[in-house]
């Protein structure tokens, strides 16, 4: 007893900053569509937020809270922010204030630590008429054949780091966006293709927000870069995953949950004014198609990666990764490497290898496509004219019939079918189709 009377009034003679949270640092991230403020605090505190006009500001109010020295020396600033600045009141709140280049609506979470980080209090800064960045259209959209779309999606950023290595300590934030940006590169290069990614920067993109940015841009294939990390270092080599049954399972049920207040669509079709037995049957053709097509991708650019290197797994391996879900766009999951075995962090940190790595994974995607291409693109059209369209003769059939089905002139059919006249063909005899 007389010990806790101690303790109680020792407490009580401690200064009143002494029992305060403190808040160590404050870190700024740009996203395209909005800003991220991120206080490093020394435990969970309370706080207040609130907006004020003439000039535009964001006020934050933390209770028994004070400044650290990294606060106070912290100067940031974006298209947003004009810069952060802070008081200790009277009553042990600290407060925050955000000069604000115009009116933003804020958003704040807690987070608890994790292995790269302590306690934070994140602060989302989004434009208050809820715009959404505008999808640049290529010029070569409106034309009437259009280019195959890969979205490209870098893991992690901004406040996840992902995985550390164990001798540079590289980031895998850092590793996937340099191996995104090189793919894009080799992607925008090959004709009929181009390629978008799901962040350009170091800042977070929610995972299920990854997939709706990939619809957006309509994307043909979504493929998501990571760099695995495990606690035996000798562990190396890349991997490919695929959606599993169950994960895709999982998502349907959500999906026919919340279709009627969802904006998603599944191959275009809206699914909030169909029954349950019609929008189940449309999601379970949608699914099926997308998941045997992220396959037949996956596996064309998994033999790239076993040529330029060990691969972990001996065939395409299948998980529940929620940036593979999406129903109706084909989606691989590549495990570039292992950062945590010293000699595939140094590989991933390599400008050579990081190209070489985007060229086997870019080829892989080509030979996808040349083999299964989408109706419309420019591929499907070069495809077609490699390989000559073909006509079987039927009874009762004249060469002349045949020329204007396929809209083709009867003297164009006559030569590339070497035929005089109608006297030379024959019921079953298979005719080349020549373009138009």
């Amino acid at each position: 007893m007389r010990y806790t009377v101690r303790i109680v009034c020792l407490l009580l003679l401690l200064p009143l900053s002494a029992l305060a949270a403190q808040v160590q640092g404050v870190r700024l991230w740009t996203a395209p569509d909005h800003t991220r403020l991120v206080f490093d605090i020394d435990r969970p505190i309370e706080h207040k937020i609130f907006s004020l006009s003439d000039p535009d500001r964001l006020v934050i109010d933390l209770r028994d809270t004070r400044a650290g020295e990294r606060l106070a020396s912290s100067k940031l600033s974006d298209r947003h922010v004009r810069g952060v600045r802070h008081a200790q009141r009277k009553d042990g709140t600290l407060r925050v204030v955000l000069d604000l280049e115009q009116a933003m609506r804020p958003k704040s979470f807690l987070l608890k630590p994790n292995a790269g980080y302590g306690h934070r209090l994140v602060i989302d800064l989004y434009g208050k008429d809820g715009s959404r960045p505008r999808v640049a259209k290529s010029t070569r959209d409106i034309k009437q054949w259009r280019d195959v779309v890969v979205a490209i999606d870098a893991g992690h950023g901004g406040e996840d780091p992902g995985a550390l290595g164990s001798a540079h300590r590289t980031r895998e934030k850092d590793v996937t966006l340099q191996i995104a940006r090189r793919l894009k590169r080799e992607i925008d290069a090959l004709p009929g293709m181009r390629a978008v990614l799901t962040r350009s920067g170091d800042y977070y993109v929610g995972l299920r927000k990854r997939m709706q940015l990939a619809r957006r841009h309509k994307a043909d294939l979504f493929i998501s870069i990571h760099a695995d990390a495990f606690r035996d270092k000798r562990v190396r080599g890349s991997s490919i995953y695929v959606l599993s049954n169950r994960g895709a399972s999982s998502e349907a049920a959500r999906w026919l949950a919340a279709r009627e207040n969802a904006a998603d669509l599944v191959g275009g079709v809206s699914l909030d004014d169909k029954d349950d037995m019609l929008a189940s049957v449309l999601l379970d053709l949608s699914q099926s198609a997308a998941q045997e097509a992220s396959l037949a991708a996956a596996q064309k650019v998994y033999r790239n990666l076993a040529k330029l290197g060990k691969v972990h797994a001996r065939r395409i391996q299948r998980a529940g990764f929620v940036v593979l879900k999406a129903p109706d766009i084909p989606s691989m999951l590549i495990e570039t490497g292992f950062i945590s075995n010293p000699t595939e962090e140094r590989n991933l940190r390599s400008p050579a290898y990081q190209r070489k790595l985007a060229q086997a994974i870019a080829r892989g995607v080509e030979r996808y496509f040349h083999s299964a291409p989408p109706p419309g693109t420019l591929i499907a059209r070069m495809e077609r004219e490699r390989r000559p369209r073909e006509h079987v003769i039927a009874r009762g059939e004249t060469l002349s019939m045949i020329a204007s089905r396929y809209q083709v002139s009867l003297g164009k059919l006559r030569n590339v079918n070497r035929i005089k006249n109608d006297r030379r063909i024959r019921v079953g005899q298979v005719l080349r189709i020549p373009e138009t």
